[in-house]
């Protein structure tokens, strides 16, 4: 039988926010197709085993005033902090791949931090990298249909894989797997390679990071509006067929209330004033041995799931990405916050706040914060009380 044709990719503004040269997405466009379910019935769903998580899609979170002000001022102090990390996974990509480096975003975190490699990449070195989307599905592996168009268009071996950040690693573990298939699939001798750049690798398994630090990344205080009104991918036999890629949906409807721009803006303003210390870094970095890959998020992880019974580490989100997701995705349980952390974590506590979350600080937390997912979750329960649904 013969392979399928890729499509062509999708561009902004036809699909997504981001002006086309930014990004081309690598996904089919569901935007006509009602995939959005409630929290609750999503959870209740995912946990009994009757539907992944992929194959729909959360009811999208409109931000109440006072989180919108907690966004805008995590993004006006961090901007800076973000745009040295930015430089330095950039500058570390360029030194492995070359100046011929495919980006390659892991949909949806990655993109926006692949937009802004982009830019450095433009600021720093005036070169034009192409940058591509493409969907992950933890259990389901990487859209191999969109890793063919990628090796019928550029060396497979200048890819490179961005996302935002980690946690305990079932991604990195994932995109492994997933790029050696995809090689064998493909017949190809020098083909992808599995390393992953990210901006910030608090669980210790990325080879390239731009820090390793647990800090609030803007982008992850939202969902579609940080990042180009696109939603997270979907993976749904009944919609995609053979010859189509990964799904995703383009909420064009919520452009009065976007900030993509904003947030890659405000950071690439900042490019010029770290610029030096971004140089300073890479050459620190590069000139000692290569960061461990001891795996610490994946050990955490398992300790806490162990510790508060809930018996699978998928409940278990990590990291203040993962925690910010839990609160507006998912049915959260408990968050667990350090507490020398807290100063830096007014969005989460606002979140769990107003979800009636209960947040216990634990003094030797390897991570900022910690979400939990309700366990054994029916839509009886909703932990606001912080006890497990029996």
């Amino acid at each position: 039988m013969t392979a399928p044709t890729p499509p062509a990719p999708l561009h902004g503004p036809a699909f997504g926010s981001y002006d086309s040269h930014e990004v081309a997405w690598l996904l089919s466009d569901l935007s006509g197709v009602e995939l959005e379910a409630p929290t609750e019935e999503r959870e209740e769903a995912i946990q009994s085993g009757g539907a992944h998580y992929a194959e729909s899609l959360p009811v999208e979170y409109q931000p109440t005033p006072e989180y919108t002000e907690l966004f805008h001022d995590a993004l006006r102090s961090s901007a800076a902090r973000l745009a040295h990390a930015v430089g330095v996974v950039t500058e570390l990509v360029l030194a492995e791949r070359g100046d011929k480096a495919v980006l390659v975003s892991l949909a949806r975190a990655g993109t926006p931090i692949g937009v802004l490699m982009r830019r450095w990449a433009s600021y720093a070195h005036g070169l034009v990298l192409p940058h591509y989307a493409v969907s992950i599905v933890r259990g389901r592996g990487i859209d191999q249909l969109a890793l063919r168009y990628l090796a019928e268009h550029h060396r497979p071996q200048d890819v490179m894989f961005v996302d935002g950040w980690t946690g305990k690693g079932a991604i990195s573990r994932e995109l492994a797997v997933a790029v050696e298939e995809a090689n064998e699939a493909l017949g190809l001798v020098e083909g992808f390679r599995s390393d992953l750049a990210v901006l910030a690798d608090p669980g210790h398994c990325a080879e390239l990071f731009g820090t390793r630090d647990d800090y609030l990344i803007a982008s992850a205080c939202l969902n579609s509006t940080v990042s180009g009104l696109v939603s997270r991918t979907v993976l749904n036999d009944t919609l995609i067929g053979p010859g189509m890629y990964h799904g995703a949906k383009f909420y064009s409807e919520l452009a009065g209330v976007d900030v993509s721009g904003e947030f890659l803006d405000r950071v690439s303003m900042q490019f010029s004033s770290v610029a030096e210390a971004v140089r300073a870094t890479v050459a620190q970095r590069r000139a000692e041995p290569a960061p461990e890959l001891s795996w610490a998020g994946w050990k955490a992880v398992e300790a806490i799931s162990q510790e508060y019974g809930l018996g699978d580490v998928n409940l278990v989100k990590p990291g203040v990405g993962e925690t910010t997701r839990v609160l507006l995705r998912r049915v959260p349980w408990k968050i667990l916050v350090r507490a020398d952390a807290r100063q830096e974590l007014g969005h989460v506590l606002l979140l769990a706040e107003q979800r009636g979350v209960e947040v216990v600080e634990v003094d030797d937390l390897p991570y900022s914060c910690v979400g939990l997912i309700h366990p054994k979750f029916t839509r009886g329960a909703t932990g606001a009380d912080g006890t497990a649904a029996q």
